[in-house]
């Protein structure tokens, strides 16, 4: 059986359409999958990536591919009535249901939804409080948001995450080996169902190609 990390932020689209389309994609294999959510700012911060929210037009492109993309793969999806939003309260409402920094399936499609399903305020108080109450059965005793414990399994699940090269979500971690995005299903598939290609000598060769582009200092701007 293969051990499948799937990193999610659920401020994410691209979290929930993948969380949704990963059992059809990976029918019929024999696989486990562990959630571990992470804080996608600080993956982006890492790599100076302002996200696609921080370029207006990629953010307007964005919100209306993922809402495409929804009706495409059958997946309801109505974008929430801010975003982004600081994903804080429901990385860490979602982690007083864990000992260990992983969620399970349930308590990931419970944040998911709350985010992406109804298009409200995902920081709603209300909101937020009715969320707790349907995770009540899934929270650790004596946790909750605001415990020590989340806050500290979400900051080693980003850190762990950063460790391994993750500079986004949805990605997904099998055998040390990373698969970003969406649309990276599809190779995470091959993978698993042994393609000869990943055996080849392409997967590590990418990362030593030159880059054409001249060194740039961060203080100074492109010419």
């Amino acid at each position: 059986m293969k051990h499948i990390t799937f990193y999610l932020d659920f401020v994410s689209p691209y979290a929930w359409l993948a969380f949704e389309r990963l059992p059809d994609v990976l029918e019929g294999l024999n696989y486990s999958v562990v959630y571990k959510p992470v804080l996608l700012g600080a993956l982006l911060q890492q790599h100076g990536n302002p996200g696609p929210a921080g370029i207006a037009p990629k953010r307007a492109w964005t919100y209306r591919h993922v809402t495409w993309l929804g009706h495409a793969q059958g997946t309801p999806l109505q974008m929430p009535a801010r975003h982004p939003f600081n994903p804080l309260p429901l990385l860490r409402q979602s982690l007083a249901c864990s000992d260990d920094g992983g969620i399970n399936r349930f308590v990931a499609g419970t944040l998911l939804r709350h985010v992406w399903q109804g298009g409200q305020d995902a920081l709603d108080a209300q909101r937020l409080t009715a969320l707790a109450a349907e995770l009540s059965q899934q929270q650790r005793p004596g946790q909750d948001a605001t415990s020590d414990l989340p806050k500290a399994l979400l900051r080693a699940n980003t850190e762990a995450a950063q460790a391994a090269g993750v500079f986004g979500v949805p990605a997904f971690e099998v055998d040390g080996k990373l698969f970003w995005g969406l649309d990276g299903l599809p190779m995470l598939r091959a993978y698993l169902d042994g393609d000869a290609w990943f055996d080849g000598p392409d997967w590590d060769a990418v990362s030593q190609l030159a880059s054409g582009l001249p060194p740039q200092n961060k203080d100074t701007p492109a010419s």
